[in-house]
């Protein structure tokens, strides 16, 4: 586990089997939980809190002070849970007083490059690809996919199941199941390659298709769309989520297809 090319601080919390690589430092009030990797040259500040079987590649920096002016030294944490990997040179900046914590769920993949700011929280089973930019306090729902070189403006939100093209730009909340490209970024259908992955059925599949025909292809604003969904759809838990999503967007949600 140590190194004597390592700094770990001796109040760091280190699980069993986890293998620390030469010129890490790992500063105290650090948890890392069992049979975890962490590569070289990687640095985890104070606030950290990593689950087992979790994957650090070289020159990653986790838990480090918030870029946020407002940051008085606040006790805040990075979470970052099971089974997840986090590559080279990605970024994690700890929480504010807005929700104390930054939190990456389990099975989650970091890729090369990309940096997730404060209170950012990004649910199990998301990829983030290379270089993608993701401003403060921005919610990402389970198994959303995020092109390369993506940027996410601060406070926005990201649907389950969602899949965003590389290259974006999110200024707007993107609805759960669909997925989003162009500039201004659009509406491009429904994710049904991805929900046929994760064992959505046809008919749950064609039951998505029907709500965001609704919402997006018949000409209606958001207000009658939605009460056409309400009234025609029969309830599921997927109406459930595409509604409430809809209800608590504060941004407001991208457009429909454009050309």
């Amino acid at each position: 586990m140590k190194n004597q090319n390592n700094h770990i601080d001796p109040n760091a919390k280190i699980g069993k089997s986890t293998k620390i690589e030469p010129f890490s430092f790992i500063d105290k009030d650090v948890k890392i939980g069992d049979n975890c990797w962490i590569g070289n040259n990687v640095t985890i500040y104070s606030g950290a809190r990593i689950g087992n079987n979790v994957k650090i590649f070289p020159g990653a920096v986790i838990s480090s002070i918030p870029q946020d002016l407002k940051f008085g030294g606040e006790n805040t944490t990075v979470q970052i849970g099971d089974n997840s990997i986090i590559r080279e040179f990605v970024t994690i900046s700890r929480g504010t007083t807005d929700k104390l914590t930054t939190k990456i769920g389990k099975n989650c993949l970091i890729m090369a490059y990309s940096h997730l700011a404060h209170d950012c929280i990004v649910e199990n089973n998301c990829i983030i690809v290379n270089s993608v930019q993701i401003g403060g306090h921005v919610h990402i729902g389970e198994y959303a996919i995020i092109g390369g070189g993506t940027l996410v403006h601060q406070f926005s939100k990201i649907g389950a199941h969602s899949m965003i093209a590389g290259g974006s730009l999110v200024r707007k909340d993107v609805p759960p199941f669909c997925k989003a490209g162009k500039e201004p970024l659009s509406f491009r259908g429904v994710n049904s390659i991805g929900l046929k992955r994760r064992n959505y059925s046809n008919d749950q599949i064609n039951h998505i298709q029907n709500i965001f025909r609704i919402l997006y292809l018949e000409g209606r604003n958001n207000s009658q769309a939605i009460k056409k969904i309400e009234s025609d759809l029969e309830d599921s838990i997927e109406k459930k989520i595409v509604l409430y999503f809809f209800s608590e967007s504060k941004r407001g949600i991208i457009k429909g297809l454009m050309d």
